[in-house]
């Protein structure tokens, strides 16, 4: 049996993976792993998420079941089985 789990996009990162609005990774662990998943299936996607170090970019916000990954480890967020990963862009404006 396979750990996976759902990422849920936005619509302005669509097209980043074939106008998918839901991504299943067949992996867990850390964010970090599921992210590098992330890489090797949809590289642009990953582009728009990390940075050329594999930071997470600053106007980026990613919830591991709800919670802010900034404030519960950043990259190394524990991921369980069956974990809901919801990403959204910053909004900016004035």
């Amino acid at each position: 049996m396979t750990a996976a789990v759902t990422i849920l996009l936005p619509g302005v990162l669509r097209a980043e993976a074939a106008d998918q609005s839901r991504l299943t990774v067949d992996t867990t662990g850390s964010l970090r792993t599921v992210l590098d998943a992330v890489a090797e299936a949809w590289p642009r996607l990953d582009r728009r998420l990390r940075d050329e170090q594999g930071a997470l970019r600053r106007y980026v916000n990613i919830y591991v079941d709800g919670n802010d990954c900034r404030r519960s480890g950043g990259l190394d967020t524990p991921v369980p089985p069956g974990a809901e990963i919801q990403v959204l862009p910053s909004v900016a404006g004035g």
